[in-house]
């Protein structure tokens, strides 16, 4: 039994951190489902955009526990929250706008869409909807590039982590609105990679600076600047709005966007050939071995 749980130095498998950290992330949103909701709804106040900043409250609760039982610290799991990692926020948002900007410029290039101005355009739903993708990606990023799966790659090896994140990633997107025939194909596929992308936007700089800007540029662009929709979900308005020019929707994307569209894949896969090709900024100190072995799990 001691080999179940521990590893050689006695300390707890890394396997075991990641499975405390979901329980502990589970329990905290049961919690607030089961006792605080209810409160909330008898005061009239309804669940919204900000229940994903919950989420990530949550999520972020969870990482700093396990690490106080580790002896380690937020910090430790890319929350270094210093001038490089705002400078890293910064270009990730970038190239993560520049990535769907390629996507949207190919299928324009093909003939597949035009854009008209949005009637509804304003730079407050722009400044409102940078602020809600900012939630998400924060949220989504602690969760799938964060705790879980620092401790996988500590046990198993970079690539088996990114194979096994990437796909609970497109997993997670499967219930979303639009996910239908040839559109499930290709949204599945290009949500994978993305998962690679910002998997190994992480390994690159061993920080979350870089992933949730990736995240967040990616989803803002392609919702509030080009109008597309979001994973299956529309926004009210976007600065300009898509005109399709009768494409089948594995090359526009349809309803559920550029993610569902080979052009998608394709700027997915530009973005990763990148961050393959750039050797990173992660201190020496802070890089793991590539893959220490599965018995570590």
């Amino acid at each position: 039994m001691h080999s179940i749980f521990f590893d050689q130095g006695r300390r707890l498998r890394n396997g075991w951190w990641a499975l405390l950290y979901l329980a502990i992330l589970v329990t905290c949103a049961s919690a607030f489902q089961g006792l605080v909701a209810p409160l909330l709804k008898r005061a009239g106040i309804r669940g919204g955009d900000w229940v994903v900043g919950l989420l990530f409250l949550f999520s972020l609760l969870a990482a700093w526990l396990c690490t106080r039982l580790r002896g380690e610290s937020l910090a430790s799991t890319g929350w270094q929250l210093n001038g490089r990692w705002v400078r890293e926020a910064a270009w990730g948002t970038l190239l993560g706008i520049g990535v769907m900007l390629l996507a949207a410029g190919l299928l324009w290039a093909v003939g597949g869409v035009t854009w008209e101005l949005d009637p509804g355009r304003s730079f407050r739903s722009l400044g409102l909807g940078f602020g809600m993708f900012a939630l998400v990606a924060l949220w989504e990023e602690n969760l799938f590039r964060g705790f879980v799966f620092q401790r996988l790659v500590a046990g198993l090896g970079a690539w088996p982590a990114q194979v096994i994140l990437a796909l609970f990633f497109a997993g997670a997107h499967w219930g979303n609105p639009g996910m239908h025939g040839a559109t499930k194909v290709w949204a599945t596929l290009d949500i994978a990679l993305a998962a690679v992308f910002l998997g190994l936007a992480y390994l690159r700089t061993r920080s979350l600076a870089l992933p949730i800007g990736i995240h967040l540029g990616w989803n803002w662009a392609q919702g509030h600047v080009l109008g597309f929709g979001v994973s299956g979900t529309s926004v009210a308005h976007g600065w300009v709005r898509p005109v399709f020019q009768g494409k089948p929707e594995w090359v526009s994307g349809g309803a559920f966007g550029l993610e569902a569209s080979v052009f998608g894949v394709a700027a997915v896969l530009v973005g990763i050939l990148l961050l393959g090709w750039w050797r990173g900024s992660a201190p020496a100190s802070a890089v793991a071995p590539a893959s220490p072995g599965l018995g570590s799990l």
